[in-house]
């Protein structure tokens, strides 16, 4: 089974136009954050939000953009210290961004822990866990009032790193909910086949991605182009061993799309054209065994 194409508005300049597109084209998740779209993302998604319900939207919490940093340091929210910093897990902070992003985007249905990793620069890992399910606590008060529909992690390198497990994940949501009944529902990892990894692991029936889905979490993955710098890698030999006659982008897509254990693969395709060859290329996933042809292939040179 492939992961579903979803938008992913990291580094997306027109926020509303990509969202129009993606959601026509029927994009079940729209994936953001406060500070993308230069802190404006939310705003630009709201209205185009508003005439899909159905859809389900995941935004963050953690990194803030200046002019918010002055708004929650004036409102409370933030310590002057903590202001300078431009990401903060603190409890107080969580709450202030999420009630933000709520009000603004009208309907969360996944909020992310943002790299919680970043804020735990120069931290031992009991501290930076200690922050992490600060955040967790605040973001499960929300879930318990039914406000949003869960949370989870967003990470780039914390897993790999080893600054954190998904084992230990599940741990920290289960003390910040007091019980086995936590709402730590969704990861979201880089998947690609330069952070190839995750793919990998879970072709040989580990990893991150399959911890995630035996607990039973949504899996997100994010920068399958890798900002764009993979269609570089994609060579005229590597988009045929992948599938002969779809473009660098779709294939690199494609290789990650299928990896196991991944339910959704985030893009920023902005175009009408880009999204139907992406989602044409996923509607037909690798196998198993065509997946490892190709990351044998990429280790090997």
């Amino acid at each position: 089974m492939t992961a579903a194409l979803c938008l992913g508005t990291y580094r997306v300049r027109a926020v509303s136009q990509a969202a129009r597109t993606a959601l026509a084209a029927g994009s079940p998740w729209v994936d953001t954050a406060p500070t993308y779209g230069r802190g404006r993302a939310h705003e630009e998604l709201r209205p185009v939000l508003a005439g899909y319900p159905t859809v389900r939207v995941a935004t963050k919490t953690g990194f803030f953009t200046e002019e918010q940093g002055r708004t929650a340091l004036a409102e409370g929210a933030l310590t002057r210290e903590g202001e300078t910093s431009r990401h903060s897990l603190e409890r107080r902070f969580v709450r202030w961004q999420t009630e933000n992003s709520l009000a603004t985007l009208g309907r969360v249905d996944l909020v992310f822990v943002h790299n919680p990793e970043h804020h735990g620069h120069g931290l031992d890992r009991a501290t930076l866990h200690g922050r992490v399910r600060e955040a967790f606590t605040a973001l499960e008060e929300f879930a318990h009032a039914g406000r949003i529909g869960g949370y989870g992690v967003a990470t780039w390198s914390g897993l790999s790193s080893g600054a954190f497990s998904v084992p230990e994940l599940l741990a920290l949501a289960r003390h910040a909910a007091g019980s086995a009944e936590h709402h730590l529902t969704g990861l979201q990892i880089p998947v690609s086949l330069i952070m190839d990894a995750p793919i990998t692991q879970a072709l040989n029936g580990g990893g991150p991605l399959v911890q995630a889905k035996d607990a039973g979490l949504i899996t997100f993955g994010s920068a399958p182009l890798h900002g764009g710098e993979l269609l570089d890698a994609m060579t005229s030999a590597l988009v045929n061993l992948i599938r002969p006659g779809l473009s660098a982008a779709s294939a690199a897509l494609l290789a990650a799309g299928s990896c196991p254990g991944l339910d959704v693969v985030l893009t920023s395709a902005s175009t009408r054209e880009h999204w139907d060859d992406a989602a044409k290329a996923l509607a037909a996933p690798l196998t198993a065994h065509e997946l490892r042809k190709v990351t044998d292939e990429l280790a090997s040179e």
